[in-house]
């Protein structure tokens, strides 16, 4: 395991299942942005106007709107099927998730749009805390939190905070809660055994205060494209700092892959699938195109950001 960086002196005590103090949002999840400057943009031609339309065609022709789940609603390009998923794994989960109605904007936190609803092809239908609390790195914890949940996996429960504490949910389950005093935590028994979704939620906001990509950069290792599976990440680490989770995966006839990516974002905000920039009118990233800098809709990463978690 990597040596941790230390947290920040985020609060003197946390109150979550127990314990007294307030939160304070963590900044080293920030992706980088574009500048939002307005630009004036030139008027359409007609030439530019129907390639528009038809690249929207296109990528409905990818999306099926009556789909609920992701396996549903996003179809394999041409040549290509989807990878076998074992039962009971998490591709199979992630290709079974239900998603938003097709058109759904993004939301944030407070209900409110996110600014940019020009990056996503579909909307996860995944929780999302009322404050802002889960964001990219939390988002992903999100999703393997669930998975493990639902499939009973609940020893497989464990995310580490910046500082290396490692904060298993077996434990919070049995009645310990998490106190943290400036760089150190540590757990004390302060309440009953309660193995409900709602502690397994409370469990998880602490999880979202004090973990995020500089704890999962060293909770993953380095992986090569061709071997890249649903649940790997393309990770940046730091402040700021992004990760993009591979949701699903789908392979031609001369074992080429395709796969799909997800995100959370700042500030906390819906999961969901993301275009792909190089294509708009078709959200799967293909192995032969990918180069580096590896450019989605919102970030950019570097060589050697593709990477597998330990969870």
């Amino acid at each position: 395991m990597k040596k941790y960086l230390c947290m920040t002196a985020l609060l003197v005590a946390v109150c979550i299942g127990g314990c007294a103090g307030t939160h304070e949002v963590k900044k080293d999840d920030m992706p980088l942005r574009a500048s939002e400057a307005a630009k004036e943009e030139p008027e359409e031609t007609t030439e530019e106007r129907s390639e528009n339309v038809a690249g929207e065609e296109a990528l409905k022709s990818l999306i099926i709107p009556t789909g609920t789940v992701l396996g549903d609603r996003i179809s394999t390009p041409e040549g290509y099927q989807r990878e076998e998923a074992e039962q009971g794994s998490l591709q199979e989960f992630l290709r079974n998730y239900p998603m938003k109605e097709e058109g759904s904007p993004v939301l944030l936190y407070n209900g409110n749009r996110k600014g940019n609803q020009t990056a996503h092809a579909a909307v996860f239908d995944l929780p999302l805390e009322n404050e802002d609390l889960q964001q990219c790195a939390d988002s992903v914890m999100r999703v393997y939190a669930e998975y493990f949940w639902k499939t009973g996996q609940y020893e497989r429960i464990a995310f580490h905070f910046v500082n290396g504490f490692s904060a298993d949910y077996v434990k919070w389950r049995e009645g310990s809660r998490i106190s943290v005093n400036g760089n150190d935590a540590a757990w004390s028994r302060t309440a009953s055994y309660d193995d409900s979704y709602d502690n397994f939620v409370q469990y998880l906001r602490i999880v979202f205060a004090y973990a995020g990509t500089l704890s999962m950069d060293g909770e993953s290792e380095p992986v090569d494209l061709k071997d890249a599976r649903a649940g790997d990440v393309f990770l940046k680490a730091g402040s700021p700092g992004h990760v993009v989770l591979i949701v699903d995966m789908c392979e031609n006839g001369e074992g080429e892959k395709a796969f799909l990516l997800a995100q959370g974002y700042m500030p906390a905000q819906e999961f969901h699938l993301l275009k792909n920039p190089g294509h708009e009118d078709d959200p799967w990233y293909y192995e032969r195109e990918v180069v580096y800098p590896f450019v989605t809709p919102e970030y950019t990463f570097d060589e050697g950001s593709l990477r597998r978690l330990s969870y």
